[in-house]
């Protein structure tokens, strides 16, 4: 049975705050959505992450909620996929688990889809910082700007902030692409809009509330060569034709 709306929430050793998201989440969704479902996607984590997740969805009964696992950690772009495989929704949007980006910021991205103006909108932190609460560290937060630079002259996109945890998609459009997708890790997000612009989907970064929240697993060392790095294979599947 198809829904309208699906909710992916990729979740990794989160147990310490995931539980009072999907309370949230689901709050939002019982007071404010109908015909909705909330998918965890449990990225191989080696705490409690799944059992918290379904022992916070047990509360809210009315609500379709399922947690999906797998033993080993894939990434979270890995993670994503798999719970934008199982949406049943027309729309479905992902959240990061930390509720980074306010739940009640949702409607902001749907209702473009659903009103067909677009068929995927990217949350953004960079169009309107007034809108930022609390700020990240000042070296991620340049570090961000780099990689945004980046990005921009190479894959030709043109977004501001392409790695904002709040994205939406008309599924109807965006799932025969997701078999194409390649990234399992950070890059991901730059993957999901790169293969959806060249299959001449209508894209729209729009602004939304944001705080940085302490916990995050992101290494601005690490991640960011691996990030460049994924920037990069990207390109060269492009140039092979794998998204063809």
């Amino acid at each position: 049975m198809s829904k309208s709306l699906s909710i992916v929430v990729p979740a990794f050793n989160e147990e310490n705050r995931l539980g009072e998201s999907v309370v949230e989440i689901l709050r939002y969704v019982s007071e404010n959505l109908a015909d909705t479902e909330l998918i965890v996607v449990d990225d191989g984590s080696s705490d409690n992450t799944s059992a918290v997740a379904e022992n916070a969805a047990s509360g809210t009964p009315q609500i379709d909620c399922s947690v999906i696992r797998y033993e080993e950690n894939k990434g979270k772009g890995f993670a994503v996929r798999t719970g934008l495989h199982a949406a049943k929704g027309d729309i479905a949007i992902f959240s990061d688990a930390d509720l980074s980006t306010p739940i009640e910021e949702l409607k902001k991205l749907v209702d473009p889809i659903a009103d067909d103006l677009y068929d995927v909108t990217l949350g953004s932190r960079a169009i309107d910082r007034t809108m930022i609460g609390e700020r990240q560290p000042w070296r991620r937060e340049q570090g961000g700007k780099v990689f945004n630079f980046f990005v921009r002259t190479l894959t030709g996109l043109p977004f501001w902030d392409t790695q904002c945890g709040f994205k939406a998609f008309n599924m109807n459009k965006f799932r025969p692409l997701l078999d194409k997708m390649k990234i399992d890790r950070f890059g991901f997000d730059v993957e999901f809009l790169y293969v959806a612009n060249m299959h001449g989907l209508r894209m729209k970064e729009i602004p939304v509330r944001w705080n940085h929240c302490d916990g995050t697993k992101v290494s601005i060392f690490r991640d960011s060569i691996r990030m460049f790095t994924e920037i990069s294979e990207i390109r060269r599947n492009a140039k092979q034709g794998q998204y063809d």
